[in-house]
């Protein structure tokens, strides 16, 4: 999807929300004097954080496939931040289209606010940046990068663009979001063959603003 040569392509990205609790356990007991008391019951694991669903993402004609949440960090992001994202436990999901446009969710969460606060700022700096760095690694291509503003959802979510274009006539154009709710960071991707006015911004904020709002 987005560069069409040795860059990696942005895929596709499912939906479901994955969320890990331990069940409490109880267990009365007979006690001196005919009383009955219970175990305290055993602490409840933090809730995984939820991704998108298809129905989430822009609309498109053919309509979203989503797949399912895998372990690792997606390769369809690591045209812009492969060389620059930190080592985390990262999750992921790949949506796609009939046609030629797809989309990409990954998710983090980091030990504490600080660390969240600070791989957002690391994430935004590499996308901010990607334009520059991929003119330089690969001379058949053409970048340009847009910073669309920020949104305003829990600590705060991020909109950028990316257009490029081969020296033999392909143009991609991709919008990233990075969004942060305390420790935890998401990282929304979309990309189809076009320019900057092919790309449904107003509609990729609300995905963005969404994905933020529904990690917990």
């Amino acid at each position: 999807m987005p560069i069409r040569t040795r860059v990696a392509a942005l895929a596709a990205l499912t939906a479901a929300a994955l969320a890990v609790g331990a069940a409490a356990t109880a267990q009365a007991g007979a006690a001196p004097g005919g009383t009955a008391q219970k175990n305290a019951s055993a602490p409840k694991k933090a809730a995984a954080p939820r991704f998108l669903a298809a129905s989430e993402l822009p609309p498109h004609p053919t309509g979203w496939t989503a797949g399912p949440v895998t372990d690792g960090f997606p390769e369809q992001l690591a045209y812009c931040l492969g060389e620059g994202v930190p080592a985390y436990d990262y999750r992921h999901r790949l949506f796609h289209t009939e046609l030629d446009t797809s989309a990409v969710q990954v998710t983090v969460v980091t030990g504490s606010a600080a660390k969240g606060k600070a791989l957002a700022d690391r994430l935004n700096k590499e996308i901010r940046t990607c334009a520059a760095r991929l003119e330089r690694l690969y001379p058949e291509i053409e970048a340009e990068g847009r910073f669309f503003g920020t949104l305003p959802v829990e600590e705060g979510a991020t909109v950028h663009g990316l257009h490029t274009e081969t020296s033999y006539g392909a143009t991609d154009v991709n919008l990233l979001s990075v969004g942060r709710d305390g420790r935890t960071v998401t990282v929304v991707g979309w990309g189809q063959m076009g320019d900057f006015d092919d790309a449904p911004l107003a509609a990729f904020k609300k995905t963005a603003k969404k994905a933020v709002t529904k990690l917990y």
